[in-house]
């Protein structure tokens, strides 16, 4: 049996019959329109008011979780370094569509509209966060990075300097949430050569696309989503590409994946069944996670068979292939350890034909000025690498803004206590540091992908007006702190 908090009593959202009446009926001096009223909020909250939440990071994360504590009245700023909500879909990769399917990624409050493509082109979500964050009215300062923040346990807040488009400003609120991603800081690997390589390198969060590399050699250094679209990516601009794949992957087409794994919850059959994105997220949300994978893996056992050509040809091609440590497939490797699998949406065709090229079971002994050196002695010569090597835990941003104690002080991000790769024990039951209190007072960690965003930004948007309203909070067994990364 699953409870969950749903509303506040006494503090519920105002909705429906309750909902502002808009117009002031009436004459009235000095009357002040909608527009003077925003526009006088705006101005005010950071300068003569302070708010109650800081939320750092305006990607989907932020600007949910900051609709959400709008509709309970609990003032927020949304902080964000790009110039617009959504820019930093906007400058990722040119062929970046979302791997999840529309039913699964609404945002809170604003379905996207029943003509919605399945599955979004980057530009489009970054045209949609752009207009949320403008129809939801939220207080969102763009072109703004804080630069330093520190908790004073006497006063009971934070201390932030942000820089806003060139201006310094000091805030001091009571809450910081840091919604910076499910992923931390990008992790590169730090390869001897690397600073003589004479072509071009970068992180594959800095990848711009395949333009200009028509021709040229192009390694891939990674094996998982970023990796496979970068490659297809550069294949479809006439690049001569080559994988480096260091371990295992687990890899699920697409439309497997939407038929055996998520069709009963998230699809137009699941819809016309009754079923609507409230149920489908408290349902998927009512397994818990120590019986999970029990769950999870008859379905995967369906998927390897009903794909059996396909990941026989991958596997022929050289591609190690991995259904995870118990064989429990995709969700349980998000969970536990964010890495380690891609969903196909084309790519791994490519490497199963050998149009883009694969060295597996290998690493990355040195950078040349014209090569990757590999551990099995072989050179690959490259005029493009892209270090598709993931991301560090979302405490590296608590480490970067704030302060490597309280990084340390809370702890590793993400995962469960699995005691599988890369999620090592204990058992913890739940995703470490996020959507509930820290050992950080006043710090929280907000991330995940769209589904999680929408459906856990509830629960934190309740612990968070629950403290500006003076309603007891006790925390329950609050975990102890295990791993620092």
């Amino acid at each position: 049996m699953l409870t969950a908090l749903t509303e506040l009593k006494g503090f519920e959202e105002k909705q429906g019959a309750t909902r502002e009446n808009g117009a002031e009926h009436g004459a009235h001096r000095h009357r002040k329109s909608w527009l003077e009223r925003k526009s006088r909020e705006e101005a005010e909250l950071g300068y003569e008011k302070q708010p109650y939440c800081i939320v750092i990071g305006g990607g989907q994360g932020g600007i949910g979780l900051g609709a959400r504590l709008k509709r309970l009245g609990v003032p927020t700023i949304i902080i964000d370094k790009h110039e617009r909500p959504g820019d930093a879909w906007r400058e990722r990769y040119k062929s970046l569509c979302l791997h999840d399917p529309v039913w699964y990624d609404h945002m809170p409050y604003l379905p996207f509209p029943d003509h919605w493509p399945v599955f979004a082109p980057k530009d489009k979500i970054g045209d949609w966060l752009e207009m949320y964050a403008k129809v939801m009215e939220l207080n969102y300062w763009s072109s703004s990075e804080c630069k330093r923040a520190a908790y004073d346990p006497i006063t009971e807040e934070w201390t932030l300097l942000v820089d806003r488009d060139g201006q310094t400003v000091t805030l001091r609120p009571k809450q910081l949430i840091l919604a910076t991603g499910m992923s931390g800081i990008p992790s590169i690997p730090e390869y001897p050569g690397a600073s003589s390589f004479a072509g071009v390198q970068h992180h594959s969060s800095r990848h711009p696309g395949g333009e200009g590399f028509a021709g040229k050699r192009c390694v891939v250094i990674g094996s998982n989503n970023s990796a496979h679209d970068i490659c297809a990516d550069l294949w479809e601009h006439g690049a001569n590409v080559t994988m480096v794949q260091r371990s295992s992957t687990h890899i699920v087409k697409s439309e497997t994946l939407m038929e055996l794994a998520l069709g009963g919850l998230y699809s137009e059959k699941a819809l016309s069944a009754g079923m609507t994105t409230e149920k489908a997220d408290l349902t998927f949300a009512s397994i818990p996670y120590r019986i999970m994978a029990d769950f999870q893996i008859p379905v995967y056992a369906q998927v390897a068979e009903r794909d059996a050509d396909f990941y026989e040809r991958l596997t022929k091609a050289g591609f190690m292939l991995d259904f995870g440590d118990d064989n429990s497939g995709l969700f349980m490797k998000y969970l536990r350890r964010g890495s380690g699998y891609y969903i196909d949406v084309g790519a791994a065709e490519l490497v199963a034909s050998g149009e883009v090229k694969l060295k597996s079971a290998v690493d990355v002994v040195e950078i040349k000025e014209h090569a990757v050196l590999l551990s099995d002695g072989s050179e690959l010569p490259a005029d493009l690498i892209v270090y598709a090597t993931g991301y560090g835990s979302m405490n590296g941003w608590a480490a970067k803004i704030l302060s490597q104690d309280v990084a340390d002080k809370v702890g590793k991000c993400w995962g469960f206590g699995s005691d599988t790769k890369k999620d090592p024990g204990p058992w913890e039951g739940e995703l470490r540091n996020m959507w509930k209190p820290t050992q950080q007072d006043a710090l929280w960690f907000h991330g995940g992908n769209l589904h999680q965003s929408r459906h856990y930004s509830l629960y934190l948007a309740l612990q968070l007006k629950a403290r500006l309203e003076g309603i007891p909070t006790p925390v329950y067994g609050m975990g102890e702190v295990h791993h620092t990364s």
